[in-house]
């Protein structure tokens, strides 16, 4: 099935022999013609619980508590942001849904704090009102962000380039993680509002651990039809995003997807996803393997920072200077 969403093993291709490794390289990049591929992951099931169960705490609260959580100045790249206010580059309305966003500090004096200051702004968490949270996050956080450097590790070699390819861009990456309530949609404004419209991502590629309820779907281009995309237990959901499909001159498109509830679908829905960034000030430029006669460079250098607040700009999340 040349369409569908295939798993991938990490710990083959980190512990196996030349014909494993070789093995699971050709199944991600088979897979990721979908734009997503599952992984199976070594995440703290109960660290993934832990988190869940805080962040559900939090979204519970008055929305004026919440409120005082919001980072003015740093483009939803931290702390909350309310419902009704991003929106899908290609929708006319705003998402139904609501989210926290965090990331990994870096020391005050590095440099990429005073060039992208709305990147790298301190941590906004709710702490105050959720006691422990910030642990719990951060540590989920270096988890899915070690998840993630390790399937990059497979891309770089199904490229054509060594497994080292993508470690030094993410060395003080600007790597976001983000929570995520939806709503249920029976709570929704009049004006036809979805979970979340049809997107790509713009980073190099995210993760999703897990979902509380159905409504993350894929859509197959060379089909031109939705899939719902559940991720098997012990597994992530992984995708591609504009960034690597700069990289890849398009060897890899990103992964198109929204998510929809269903009819009688009545509850609230509760994600955690992780956007992996390089550093901003990363150039991303086709690399020569993904060049040939027949698949001619595609795309301009541009850097990362440039790319990234674009998107941001796209989507209304880029705040008035």
């Amino acid at each position: 099935m040349p369409h569908e969403i295939g798993d991938v093993d990490l710990l083959a291709f980190e512990q196996g022999d030349g014909p494993a490794r070789r093995a699971v390289v050709e199944e991600l990049m088979r897979s990721l013609a979908t734009g997503f591929a599952y992984v199976a992951h070594d995440v703290s099931e109960d660290l993934v619980d832990t988190a869940y169960a805080m962040l559900e705490e939090f979204f519970s609260l008055p929305v004026e508590e919440k409120a005082a959580f919001v980072a003015p100045g740093t483009h939803g790249q931290t702390g909350y942001t309310g419902l009704l206010v991003e929106t899908a580059a290609s929708a006319d309305v705003a998402d139904w849904k609501e989210m926290l966003n965090w990331s990994r500090d870096i020391p005050a004096a590095h440099p990429l704090r005073a060039r992208y200051p709305h990147r790298y702004h301190p941590q906004v968490l709710p702490e105050a009102v959720v006691p422990g949270i910030t642990d719990v996050l951060n540590r989920f956080h270096d988890a899915v962000e070690d998840l993630q450097r390790r399937v990059l590790r497979i891309i770089a070699v199904g490229i054509g380039c060594h497994e080292s390819f993508f470690e030094r861009m993410l060395v003080d990456g600007s790597t976001l993680s983000r929570a995520l309530h939806y709503p249920p949609m029976a709570s929704a404004p009049d004006a036809p509002h979805v979970w979340a419209g049809e997107h790509a991502d713009i980073n190099l590629i995210t993760a999703l651990p897990r979902a509380t309820a159905p409504g993350l779907q894929v859509k197959l281009k060379a089909e031109d039809r939705w899939i719902d995309a559940v991720a098997p237990e012990g597994g992530a959901i992984l995708n591609t995003g504009l960034m690597l499909e700069v990289i890849t001159n398009g060897v890899l498109a990103p992964g198109i997807h929204r998510v929809v509830a269903t009819e009688d679908q009545p509850g609230d829905r509760y994600s955690v996803v992780q956007f992996c960034h390089p550093t901003p000030w990363t150039v991303l430029a086709p690399v020569q393997s993904c060049i040939s006669p027949e698949h001619p460079e595609r795309f301009a250098p541009i850097a990362a920072s440039d790319a990234l607040d674009l998107v941001l700009y796209e989507i209304n999340l880029l705040e008035p200077s």
